[in-house]
């Protein structure tokens, strides 16, 4: 019988959240649970909870019926439901007082609340901003996750500047950002790009980019750079289902897909990006300065850290403008063709591959778990002698 403490992620809903759990699983049992919206929950007030295939060893994957439009519901109905999460989740606990309840959203403040346990406010974006949360009071929920978690993990330095506006205690705060894999990481820095097979038969070197092909890239800009360097092979890795709702940023996307230099293998599954990564001559990071885009962490440069290979970055990502010389920030399509000139003439050898290596070790999702759990155990032996825990019965 296993008697370490259980972390449960509330919620599992897409891969940075199934990541940290599965690096999490690797040192402590991990539940991983994922809403799944339910009509005939919102009808019967019950719930319940499904095994799901586990991702990684150690991690376990159930669901968690949810109503639809949970985060809309009236705050009576809402809290009924709070309260019948809970003790869900209460039921694969291993200690009552003991088991970590890891929260990924705002929206479920109440079930924090209502946690008898250690809490982790893990925030990955700047959600107050995001289209789907009009009309709901997103910094309330946060103000209310901040009080009720001993630890408060957002991914970026400006994403804890918002909480602590929000009234969030700054003791409570460790950053926490994205990552990539410990696998992904070399055993020593690369002499150059590695071989992309797929794209071997174009003798021109490889521009890439990789992530979701959507409307928080500035298609804008690419286009521009595409047009001046025919001498390079563009190669993007990643979906373009999502719509641009821009309607001149729309048009250049459709543009940069047409283009004669230009390659769209499409969607890959997350473990394979790294190979991508390392088969680029460069990598280029083109954000669009927006929200919430601009206010996270960028998984696409913690994933080009790791392939160690030069990288070109826009301006449209606060994090990013603290990465120097990492990679080499640009403003405009001049700027970014003058960049990549510079790098051809030196055979696309800035001298910062070792830098970049040794900064990659340490930027795993294997460390940020680490970083995680350790700042939670530094909190709560700083809780005052007369520290009484909440009761265990979920009221």
């Amino acid at each position: 019988m296993d008697l370490s403490p259980r972390w449960h992620i509330l919620q599992i809903s897409d891969v940075l959240d199934e990541e940290l759990a599965s690096a999490l699983s690797q040192s402590t049992p991990v539940t991983g649970w994922v809403p799944e919206v339910s009509i005939y929950l919102a009808l019967l007030g019950a719930g319940d909870v499904t095994s799901l295939a586990a991702p990684a060893s150690g991690l376990q994957m159930q669901t968690l019926r949810v109503p639809s439009g949970y985060a809309r519901l009236p705050a009576s109905l809402k809290a009924f439901f709070d309260r019948r999460f809970a003790k869900y989740i209460r039921k694969v606990s291993t200690h009552a007082l003991e088991d970590v309840l890891v929260c990924t959203t705002p929206y479920f403040a109440g079930v924090a609340e209502r946690w008898p346990g250690p809490v982790v406010y893990w925030l990955t974006d700047l959600i107050a901003r995001y289209e789907s949360a009009r009309g709901i009071d997103v910094p309330s929920l946060d103000r209310r996750m901040c009080a009720a978690a001993t630890l408060v993990c957002p991914n970026s330095a400006r994403l804890a500047e918002y909480l602590q506006q929000q009234g969030c205690d700054e003791r409570k705060i460790t950053i926490v950002p994205n990552a990539t894999r410990q696998r992904n990481t070399l055993a020593k820095p690369p002499l150059g790009p590695a071989v992309l097979e797929e794209f071997s038969a174009d003798p021109r070197p490889v521009a890439g980019v990789i992530g979701n092909l959507a409307g928080n890239m500035d298609w804008v800009l690419l286009q521009a750079i595409v047009r001046q360097t025919p001498w390079l092979q563009w190669v993007f890795v990643g979906p373009t289902t999502m719509p641009v709702t821009d309607k001149e940023q729309r048009l250049a996307r459709a543009s940069v897909q047409q283009a004669e230099n230009t390659r769209f293998p499409g969607k890959k599954p997350y473990g394979s990006l790294a190979r991508y990564a390392r088969g680029f001559h460069v990598a280029v990071l083109p954000y669009l300065r927006c929200e919430p885009t601009y206010s996270g962490s960028s998984t696409r440069f913690y994933e080009h850290l790791a392939a160690c290979r030069p990288m070109l970055a826009t301006r449209g990502f606060e994090e990013l403008l603290r990465k120097e010389p990492l990679l080499t920030l640009v403003n405009g399509a001049d700027e970014a063709v003058a960049a990549l000139e510079a790098l051809r003439a030196c055979g696309f050898d800035d001298g910062r591959s070792e830098e970049r290596w040794r900064a990659s070790l340490g930027a795993t999702w294997e460390a940020r778990a680490a970083t995680m759990q350790e700042a939670l155990v530094s909190r709560l032996l700083k809780r005052p002698s007369n520290y009484c825990p909440p009761s265990a019965e979920i009221k």
